[in-house]
C-alpha cells in the first residue's frame, strides 16, 4: 500500500442500514467494517465518516430519493456498531453523493499526518455504485491512490454492486482488496 492511508466510511447511517432507504445487503458489510475500524484505530490510521446530512430542499431529497438522512435526525447518525470515537475519528457531512463536493474532506486529508497529507484513501460503505463511486472519482481527480474494501462496500443489488466495483477498478484504477488484505498493510 502507498503510505499515509486513511479509512473513509461512506454513509454507514441508520437510514441506509435499517431505515428509510435500507439496503438489505448492508448488514453483510458491518462485521468486516468493524474489523477494519478496530485495526485502523489500533495502528494509528485515521478514520473519517463521510455522512449524508441533508436539508429538506436538497436535490437528492426533492428529486430522487425522498426524505432520508436529514441533518440532526436519528436516520443521519452512524449505526451503533460503527460508532465514531469522537476523540480520534472525523465526521465530514455531505449533501451530495460525493464526500468531497463542497465539504472539508480534501483540506482535512491534506492536513493529516502532521501536514504531510494522506496518499491513499481506503473506501468502505454504501453504495458501491453511487456515493462510494462519486467519492472515489473526486479522490482520483485529486491524486489520491484508491483502495476499495471489497467485503466492506455494497449496494441495493448484487448486480449494481458488481458493476460499481468493475467501474471503480477500470476507470479510477482502484485496487479492490479485502479487509484482511488491508489490515495486513497496517501492521507496523
Amino acid at each position: 500500500m502507498t503510505g499515509r492511508p486513511v479509512v473513509i466510511l461512506v454513509d454507514m447511517l441508520n437510514d441506509f442500514v435499517t431505515g428509510k432507504l435500507q439496503a438489505k445487503r448492508a448488514k453483510n458489510i458491518v462485521a468486516p467494517l468493524q474489523q477494519l475500524v478496530f485495526a485502523a484505530r489500533k495502528n494509528g490510521v485515521p478514520i473519517i465518516f463521510s455522512n449524508d446530512a441533508h436539508y429538506p430542499q436538497d436535490c437528492e431529497i426533492t428529486q430522487k430519493w425522498g426524505q432520508h438522512a436529514i441533518k440532526g435526525t436519528p436516520g443521519a447518525k452512524v449505526i451503533s456498531e460503527l460508532t465514531p470515537d469522537l476523540t480520534k475519528d472525523y465526521i465530514v457531512e455531505k449533501r451530495t453523493y460525493s464526500g468531497f463536493y463542497e465539504t472539508g474532506l480534501d483540506p482535512l486529508l491534506r492536513d493529516l499526518y502532521r501536514g504531510e497529507g494522506v496518499k491513499t484513501v481506503i473506501l468502505g460503505g454504501l453504495h458501491t455504485h453511487m456515493c462510494v463511486r462519486h467519492t472515489a472519482a473526486d479522490a482520483f481527480f485529486r491524486g489520491y491512490h484508491i483502495i476499495i474494501v471489497k467485503d466492506g462496500v455494497d449496494a441495493f443489488t448484487a448486480q449494481v454492486h458488481k458493476q460499481g466495483l468493475e467501474y471503480l477498478e477500470n476507470v479510477y484504477g482502484a485496487k479492490i482488496s479485502t479487509v484482511e488484505e488491508i489490515i495486513k498493510t497496517f501492521k507496523r
